[in-house]
This record gives C-alpha cells, sequence and structure tokens, in this order.
C-alpha cells in the first residue's frame, strides 16, 4: 500500500510540475548519490526527497504550488534560499515542528526523522524555487 501511495505522489508532483520531462520519474541513480549533488541541483536529492516526502504526513497539510492548511512548497522555495545554512534550519523545523513563520497553524513535528532524511526533503522542497 505504501508502494502506492509514494508512486501517486510521484505521479501527482510530475502532472504538478509541468511532467514534461519524461525520464524524471525513471532516474534512479541520482537519487543514490543526493549527497554529492548542489542543494539547487533538481536531478540529485529531489527524487529522494519526494519519495520521503510522499512516505510521512507531509501532503496533508502541503501541496506543491497551491496553499493548504501549510504554505505550499513553492511559497517556501521562493522564501529561502538553498544555501547550507537554510537547508539545516528547515530540517530542523522539520523534524522539531513548529509555528509563527507562515500564520498560527502550527506545523507537526517529525522526531522520528533522521537529520539527514529532513535535509533531503528540504532540497526538494528548495528545488521547486522557480516552478
Amino acid at each position: 500500500m505504501k508502494k502506492y501511495f509514494v508512486f501517486a505522489a510521484l505521479c501527482t508532483a510530475m502532472v504538478a510540475c509541468g511532467g514534461s520531462d519524461t525520464k524524471k520519474g525513471t532516474e534512479e541513480k541520482p537519487a543514490e548519490s543526493a549527497n554529492s549533488a548542489p542543494a539547487g541541483d533538481a536531478a540529485g536529492a529531489n527524487e529522494k526527497g519526494l519519495e520521503m516526502i510522499g512516505a510521512l504526513d507531509c501532503t496533508t497539510c502541503h501541496k506543491i504550488s497551491e496553499k493548504n492548511i501549510g504554505p505550499a512548497y513553492t511559497d517556501v522555495a521562493k522564501k529561502y534560499e538553498a544555501t547550507d545554512a537554510n537547508i539545516e534550519t528547515l530540517a530542523n523545523k522539520v523534524i522539531k515542528g513548529g509555528s509563527g513563520n507562515w500564520g498560527t497553524v502550527p506545523m507537526t513535528p517529525h522526531p522520528t526523522l533522521s537529520l539527514d532524511s529532513a535535509k533531503e526533503m528540504v532540497r526538494y522542497v528548495l528545488s521547486l524555487k522557480n516552478k
């Protein structure tokens, strides 16, 4: 069941982002070497980050290009540059939760998520800056 959810999330993301890149869903190797990819590199960490987002409860509150309960991922990407410091800060917010930056609704903490996994997810979100 989890595989179907991840697949559905990937399909939704591809459609929302234009979906014109037919290789995007079939490339496995760049996701494996995500730590070697620059923060804004759309081919590296992003596929793995998107899979992690689909596997968690993130899509309950966030959508790629429109506000839901929380901000749209594209709005987050516009607000924050893809610097190592911002990636670290945002990854810690994903893990610890918080509120106040986007209104009064608090973000649910994800304390079991590793810092490296949270960083992968944040890299994906920040890669959506120009989408």
